[in-house]
């Protein structure tokens, strides 16, 4: 396989050949449609990220291309070929396809990504990049964000081309750009956030010019949109090493402008230290929650411990016998995560759950660790809801202290509310609590119409409910004719 970079004199190594060369072998599709353009006299490379995955050992079935045909020849040649096309991309220079090709003697599905070379870049208003096309693969390349993504593979003949070196980076293990980071964060100022991103995925370092920039341009982080940043926030906190792109946008100054309430945790120590540095215990409960997941990473759990503490800033108390409180920062947090991820531009069902995390977060604490009553527990799993899961491993995950009697004694503790909550849920459908009389019935025993006085009805036999646990239907009948008489 020759090296398209004549300026480097170090040719693949054997592991990378073998990288580039596994990559092919599992990927037929990327022959079969690179020789489609070739026939319409158009070259294709695949690129960037695929290529970088390829040499680390980790391609997944994405991937990316990129060629000198403009886009409506794109969509000409894969039509015929391709399982299912989209053009959601098209203005930018993409085109997506499905493909469903055969690897050895399984057949896999394909999600491909077709973009003509192209540069792009911001002007100091606009939240859009404005993209012109290319006509070499080198003038697409030098455009891309770091040098580990601006490596390619030409199509059928199989040439590598680095002309940045990034072999070398990605053997290093760091990020670098392949222009200048000024010249690259002034085209797109969201590379500045994928430095995190990257940092946190593949566990990169990220080069001290690089750094240098992003503290330097910051503040060009306002002009993208928050849909963008918000989908690179979630990619980094659902990455392997979320703590290490989250240090970086603080150190950096980006998380003053995208997330301001991180920063804003690292709270001055009063002068007895008696209160723990908000911001460091934020980054290991996160950790913490992270080693608790399930079934894969789960943005709800690790937006809620991120954001978890965020109300305790606005809350900051020095006591007069000196303490620190921060007296219902659970409820502050709450509303402050409300509004920043509405900023941010998340659904409205994560807003609602992620907030809902928070304000419960400190609810097992109010408690002490005596023996629950039967009547917390229900309130605890009805207030929870469907979050009751999560709200368990965030709870478990926010406690850090370093004292091992004390983290002993609150494990035990929350151990003794599952089982409660085991105890109860085979004797009551917890996690459906209603409450012994329906509507419909109240509404027959009173004899009233549909109105407030029956949702009042209803909230009053829910109460008891969660303080008594279930009644027969004589008792329950007993409990609403006595509040209804007690109303007039």
């Amino acid at each position: 396989m020759p090296n398209a970079n004549t300026d480097n004199p170090s040719a693949l190594s054997q592991v990378q050949h073998h990288a580039v060369s596994e990559l092919l072998r599992v990927s037929p599709a990327a022959d079969d449609l690179a020789r489609r353009f070739q026939e319409a006299g158009f070259s294709l490379a695949l690129v960037g990220g695929s290529v970088r995955d390829a040499l680390l050992g980790r391609l997944g079935n994405d991937l990316d291309f990129t060629t000198d045909a403009r886009p409506e020849d794109v969509l000409r040649i894969v039509r015929p070929w391709a399982d299912a096309v989209w053009e959601v991309g098209i203005a930018f220079g993409t085109v997506g396809v499905q493909k469903d090709a055969r690897v050895g003697d399984t057949v896999q599905r394909f999600q491909i990504e077709v973009t003509t070379y192209r540069s792009e870049a911001y002007d100091r208003t606009s939240r859009k990049p404005e993209v012109s096309y290319g006509d070499s693969i080198e003038e697409d390349l030098v455009r891309r964000d770091f040098t580990v993504n601006a490596m390619a593979v030409a199509l059928p003949e199989k040439q590598f081309i680095d002309p940045h070196h990034g072999r070398d980076d990605l053997d290093a293990r760091v990020l670098r750009t392949p222009g200048t980071p000024q010249e690259s964060f002034s085209d797109d100022p969201l590379r500045m956030m994928r430095a995190a991103r990257f940092a946190a995925q593949l566990d990169f370092e990220v080069a001290p010019e690089v750094v240098a920039a992003m503290k330097e341009m910051a503040g060009r982080i306002q002009i993208v949109s928050a849909e963008r940043v918000r989908d690179e926030l979630n990619k980094l906190l659902l990455s392997a090493h979320p703590r290490k792109g989250l240090t970086l946008l603080v150190e950096t100054g980006l998380a003053q402008y995208v997330l301001p309430e991180l920063p804003a945790l690292r709270l001055e120590r009063d002068e007895h230290h008696r209160h723990k540095d908000v911001y460091d215990h934020t980054l290991i409960v996160l950790e913490q929650a992270i080693a608790l997941e399930e079934g894969g990473p789960d943005l709800t759990l690790r937006l809620a411990a991120l954001l978890h503490d965020i109300g305790k800033p606005r809350t900051r108390r020095f006591e007069e016998d000196g303490r620190v409180s921060f007296h219902h920062h659970e409820v502050v947090g709450a509303k402050m995560t409300k509004k920043r991820m509405a900023a941010l531009k998340y659904s409205n069902e994560l807003v609602k759950d992620v907030s809902r995390l928070v304000e419960l977060h400190l609810r097992f604490h109010g408690y002490g660790t005596g023996e629950w009553t039967d009547s917390a527990v229900r309130r605890y799993v009805r207030d929870a809801g469907p979050l009751l899961e999560r709200l368990h491993k965030l709870t478990r995950s926010d406690c850090t202290t370093r004292n091992k009697r004390k983290a002993t004694a609150l494990s035990r503790a929350y151990d003794g509310l599952e089982e409660r909550i085991a105890q109860l849920q085979e004797q009551e459908q917890l996690d459906s609590i209603r409450p012994d009389l329906d509507g419909n019935q109240i509404m027959e025993i009173l004899g009233v119409r549909p109105g407030p006085v029956v949702g009042q009805a209803y909230q009053h036999l829910l109460e008891l409910r969660l303080e008594n646990g279930p009644m027969e239907r004589d008792e329950a009948v007993t409990a609403l004719k006595e509040w209804w008489s007690a109303q007039d």
